[in-house]
């Protein structure tokens, strides 16, 4: 009987065990970011800019200087669940104030709470994975000149079995890496690559214009081809430079479009798309020639059959 009694329980235990050890939070390795420039505050403005941090964690309506606020708040209603950005101002209690630079890098780049948790993709760090750690610390350092905000976002209303955070230590292994999406051959324009490294990192612009698998894991093979919006209405434009997305458009245009939000035949801007041209805007002329330049450059990919 007993022996039965093992042969049941033992794999049990074994596949238990090798589950806990696969779906582990994986940080960063300290080596490299011992090696980080102290953060530049004036540089970490910039990837707030690109990456559109007050779109997220503002207060909804936010203008002015009441924009950089960041109580969090925005409820995304996807269909995992909704999910609520928290309040990351440099309040210690309520918000990341009592973090350190490490902290924020393995938040940012592997999704991990300085508790050894998990954190949603709903916060887009398989893009921020892409990034340069000393432009994350710069951001950082940026993000603690910011008014401290002494309250608390809303928690996330999920449904089982998303509430358990550890399985997306599996889900991580399929979906997050360091490599740029789009391979270029030897010899591409460096605008081309600076375009590349804003538009897959900070930018994060394949999270809302890359359709998704069933679990929520971006499809590269379809990169930037459009999706319908996470937020489950309505759909996210194919911007790549096939017919039908961007192959009309010149590099100009898009650069245009960035600046006025205006497109080629004078329609305007609309849609969570509203908010990331309002933040383009703030960006130096040669960032925004570079996104444009990056994606008139990204293989064409059209309509799904």
């Amino acid at each position: 009987m007993l022996r039965k009694l093992l042969y049941a329980v033992v794999p049990i235990l074994v596949a238990g065990g090798m589950f806990w050890l696969v779906t582990e939070a994986e940080r960063l390795d300290a080596a490299p970011l011992a090696d980080l420039q102290p953060g530049d505050p004036k540089r970490g403005e910039r990837i707030f800019q690109i990456g559109g941090c007050a779109s997220c964690h503002a207060r909804r309506g936010a203008e002015g200087v009441a924009e950089l606020e960041l109580a969090g708040g925005l409820a995304l209603e996807t269909t995992f669940g909704i999910f609520v950005a928290p309040n990351i101002s440099p309040d210690p209690e309520h918000g990341i104030g009592a973090w350190d630079e490490a902290d924020f890098l393995n938040a940012v780049m592997r999704g991990v709470s300085p508790e050894g948790e998990h954190y949603y993709p709903a916060f887009p760090y398989t893009s921020y994975a892409r990034m340069e750690p000393q432009d994350v610390a710069d951001l950082f350092a940026y993000l603690k000149t910011l008014p401290p905000v002494a309250e608390d976002a809303a928690g996330h209303t999920l449904s089982f079995p998303y509430t358990l955070r550890r399985g997306l230590g599996l889900w991580k292994r399929l979906y997050l890496r360091e490599e740029p999406v789009i391979t270029f051959p030897a010899g591409a324009p460096e605008e081309v690559l600076r375009g590349r490294y804003l538009a897959e990192g900070a930018g994060h612009c394949g999270e809302c214009h890359t359709p998704r698998s069933f679990i929520g894991g971006l499809k590269d093979d379809r990169w930037l081809a459009g999706a319908p919006a996470l937020e489950r209405e309505g759909t996210v434009p194919n911007i790549t430079p096939s017919q039908d997305g961007l192959g009309s458009w010149s590099p100009a245009d898009i650069v245009y479009y960035f600046e006025t939000g205006f497109t080629p035949d004078f329609d305007s801007v609309g849609g969570a798309m509203a908010a990331v041209q309002k933040n383009l805007t703030k960006l130096p002329a040669e960032d925004r020639e570079a996104i444009a330049a990056y994606l008139k450059a990204v293989p064409e990919v059209g309509k799904s059959k």
